[in-house]
């Protein structure tokens, strides 16, 4: 009998998505060290660089922690749509229909500093609700593949904030002006005066409201599917639409409501970035990566939403930690872009043979079913 649990375990374990995690972190940053060398850098003393640039201080992991914040998000909103087997490339956009809604609502709006704070956050939500179910809708209604449209809908939100930056341009600035005082988000001003020690350098990064939201929309999804009869029906259709419809769900219905609540929550993202850190909009050249990254956080969670935290704040605190790599020892910013790609490689990698065997087993049951 305790032989039998021991190989349980251990089989438990073996197939762990954890460990598949942890084997794809130790991969990513193997393959890092060996390129570090073949370009003539010491890769332990990048490491400890590294390491270095997020915990020197209480103010870097501060920092380290704003940096984390909207990927946790984006992350969130990509694992939801994941759920109901759905690739959410649209992150990216729904980040920035959120940031520019949470503009316009912080700069236009005169109100007392909570109502406002309110009134912008349930505004920008709602706007990333209908973009993102905008997106479910197109698929459910027309059989647009969701990866076309959500890429398509990335740019639209793109030239529309730049749009909005032309219109309210700070003068003699690539940017639009601040957002009034009254939606602002930051937690604590002046921190070095109202702390002393660890807290006083730690609250000297500007740590707002996104943290605390990021943590409470974590839970919220974690239970909406584990514990409500919305996850699970979300999940069925994840896992296999024909049997769910067959069961009597409206699989078309609940792809809209997938995307919808995925895009929610990276508006979340988006507009918390712009209330609590930025305070305003930048003239894009480029796509800012927030939604992307989303992508990376979620695939090194496993889609599962409590890891959101966990893998955010791991790549968050990379990429932070890749400035002060760059600054100290002239390693280029790219090779954490190459550290990163790598250990999403090497995470995606059990997910696609589990793809495929799912394909294989799904062609073998027809078959059999065919055969019968």
């Amino acid at each position: 009998m305790n032989k039998k649990a021991k190989t349980k375990r251990k089989n438990s374990f073996s197939n762990s998505k954890l460990l598949f995690t942890l084997v794809s972190i130790i991969l990513g940053l193997l393959v890092g060290a060996i390129v570090l060398s073949l370009t003539g850098y010491n890769p332990i003393e990048a490491y400890g660089k590294l390491i270095e640039g997020i915990f020197k201080s209480p103010r870097n992991i501060g920092w380290a922690l704003v940096n984390s914040t909207p990927i946790i998000l984006t992350g969130l909103g990509v694992c939801f749509a994941f759920q109901t087997g759905l690739f959410n490339m649209g992150a990216e956009g729904q980040f920035i229909i959120g940031s520019t809604v949470g503009f316009l609502m912080g700069y236009l709006l005169k109100l007392p500093p909570v109502i406002h704070v309110i009134v912008t956050i349930i505004v920008a939500l709602l706007a990333g609700f209908i973009y993102g179910g905008l997106a479910g809708f197109i698929k459910s209604k027309f059989g647009i593949h969701e990866v076309i449209s959500t890429i398509m809908l990335n740019w639209v939100a793109f030239y529309f904030q730049n749009f909005i930056v032309y219109r309210y341009q700070k003068p003699n600035s690539m940017g639009t002006f601040d957002i009034n005082d009254s939606a602002k988000v930051t937690l604590v001003t002046n921190a070095s005066q109202k702390f002393d020690g660890f807290f006083g350098k730690f609250f000297r990064a500007p740590i707002h409201l996104g943290i605390i939201l990021a943590i409470v929309s974590v839970i919220i999804i974690w239970f909406i599917l584990e514990k409500t009869s919305l996850g699970y029906k979300l999940k069925a259709v994840g896992l296999n639409r024909e049997a769910s419809e067959y069961g009597g769900i409206d699989a078309n219905k609940k792809i809209i409501q997938s995307m919808a609540i995925s895009g929610c929550l990276c508006s979340l993202a988006g507009v918390t970035q712009v209330m609590g850190y930025t305070y305003s909009l930048p003239l894009l050249s480029a796509m800012e990566n927030f939604g992307f990254d989303g992508l990376a956080v979620s695939l090194l969670a496993s889609n599962n939403p409590i890891g959101c935290i966990f893998s955010g704040l791991f790549l968050g605190s990379l990429k932070y930690a890749g400035s002060n790599l760059q600054r100290t020892m002239g390693v280029p910013s790219e090779l954490i872009s190459i550290i990163i790609g790598t250990i999403i490689l090497f995470t995606a990698i059990p997910l696609i043979f589990r793809i495929i065997k799912a394909k294989v087993n799904k062609k073998k049951n027809r078959k059999a079913g065919n055969n019968a």
